[in-house]
């Protein structure tokens, strides 16, 4: 019973994060793409932030892996 509701809490825990991430991903897109800088300028500062983003989704994704893997 304990082991379904840890696996529970960490698909829970991973869509949240997960909508969280891109909502803040998406917040953030918007929020270059609103600056007067030609796109050339923005292009880095997009990809930084989708690869800072994301890699740290990904890297506690694995994190919770790691932990579901540990319960079983």
């Amino acid at each position: 019973m304990e082991k379904e509701t840890s696996r529970s809490l960490i698909i829970w825990t991973k869509r949240a994060l997960g909508l969280i991430a891109f909502l803040l991903w998406g917040y953030v897109i918007v929020t270059i793409s609103q600056s007067p800088a030609p796109f050339i300028e923005q292009a880095p500062y997009c990809m930084g932030s989708t690869m800072l983003i994301f890699g740290i989704l990904t890297a506690v994704y694995k994190g919770l892996d790691h932990c579901n893997l540990q319960n079983k």
